[in-house]
């Protein structure tokens, strides 16, 4: 619904940092089915260093109530169900244990056309130093607006936010609204028929992304319509397919694709795994998260994999980082987990959990992935409320 938690290193304290969702900051978070609520959030790289631009900042990317401002983007169609809002908020003390700081400033603003398909992670470079190029940008994952088979034709669009990456300097100015900042080098600034915030386009439901740490690339899993789920490289400019694809293969509607001439466009970047929502393995529920690469011996059997996992599921797998497949499965392999002398799945763990707590077994994980100090790495769900850390 809206708190942000902070947790010590070693697990012992929990504590709640803020509650976005609390009357006083005038957010009004919607929640109502399983795609609406608070998205995500990123914590600028200056956060904790006095005196640069970025002290005390982080932002928030949420489904809101009210729907009667004026929208920043507007889907030209649809029911204007919600708005989802990319805020940012200024602690005074970021090192407290608490938010200090007081209401926050709204950066973007969404009017959503339906009542799925909203938004997905912000995040900054992880990677990125200062004076890098991309120290200090934020990465919006935007979805096409919801419905099934994008019915707006908005992924493709590059007259609109929906169905794209975004890349903004939030500290700037330069936007249409004068509230953020356009980076120069985004690959569209010169086109006069496309956002300048566009850094990817022809999306479905970019849920989760992530920077290989020894190459800058960019994967990002897609959430497929009702035939195929995939892993992406974006590249500046790319286009990622939907809804003229779904994966591989030709888009005809929500229940068919072509198999003839797959991955035949030029001009599209087409995924480097994907699998098939009846794929046995992920027991009929399918939605792909992630992403995380390893480049470190810390886990030495994941060295230089890209991992990436099934949320309801709960799956995990992972792909070779520097020899990339091609598409299809072939890439594929699986992650299994030890815990108390047994291997299992990360649902095994969560069914054992929730037997434990005196409820019936899990029947899903909503599986998402956490990086820490020291290439530490951690799994979260919402199913027994637990986050783990997956050790050697």
């Amino acid at each position: 619904m809206g708190p942000i938690y902070w947790v010590s290193y070693d697990g012992s304290e929990v504590v709640r940092y803020v509650d976005i969702d609390d009357p006083e900051w005038g957010v009004g978070v919607e929640a109502g089915g399983r795609e609406r609520g608070f998205q995500s959030f990123a914590f600028h790289p200056e956060f904790g260093m006095e005196g640069t631009p970025g002290y005390g900042r982080f932002y928030t990317w949420s489904d809101v109530q009210d729907n009667t401002p004026p929208a920043d983007f507007r889907p030209g169609g649809g029911d204007n169900t919600h708005h989802t809002v990319l805020h940012e908020w200024v602690a005074e003390d970021p090192g407290a244990a608490t938010y200090d700081g007081g209401p926050p400033r709204e950066l973007a603003r969404f009017e959503q056309p339906f009542g799925n398909h909203n938004a997905g992670l912000i995040a900054f470079h992880w990677h990125a130093e200062p004076g890098d190029a991309e120290y200090g940008l934020l990465y919006v994952a935007s979805a096409d607006g919801g419905s099934g088979g994008d019915p707006l034709n908005l992924a493709q669009d590059l007259s609109n936010g929906f169905g794209k990456i975004l890349r903004i300097d939030p500290l700037g100015s330069n936007s249409a609204n004068g509230v953020y900042g356009i980076p120069a080098d985004n690959p569209f600034v010169d086109d006069p028929d496309a956002l300048d915030e566009i850094y990817a386009y022809g999306m479905r439901n970019p849920q989760r992304f992530g920077w290989d740490p020894a190459n800058g690339n960019l994967f990002i899993a897609e959430i497929g319509q009702n035939i195929v789920e995939w892993v992406s490289v974006v590249t500046p400019g790319a286009n990622m397919g939907w809804n003229e694809w779904e994966g591989s293969y030709r888009f005809i509607s929500r229940s068919e694709v072509s198999l003839e001439a797959p991955r035949s466009d030029p001009g599209v970047n087409y995924p480097v795994v994907e699998y098939g929502r009846n794929d046995p393995l992920m027991g009929g529920r399918v939605a792909t998260t992630g992403i995380h690469v390893f480049r470190s011996d810390y886990i030495s059997g994941l060295r230089d994999r890209v991992l990436f996992g099934d949320f309801p599921s709960g799956e995990i797998l992972h792909f070779d980082a520097d020899d990339l497949p091609q598409g299809g499965t072939e890439g594929i392999r699986r992650v299994l987990l030890r815990h108390d002398g047994e291997v299992g799945t990360f649902l095994d763990l969560i069914q054992e959990r929730t037997v434990a707590l005196g409820r019936e077994p899990a029947s899903r994980t909503d599986l998402r992935f956490g990086a820490g100090p020291g290439d530490r790495f951690f799994l979260l769900n919402k199913h027994d409320g637990m986050i783990r850390e997956v050790v050697p």
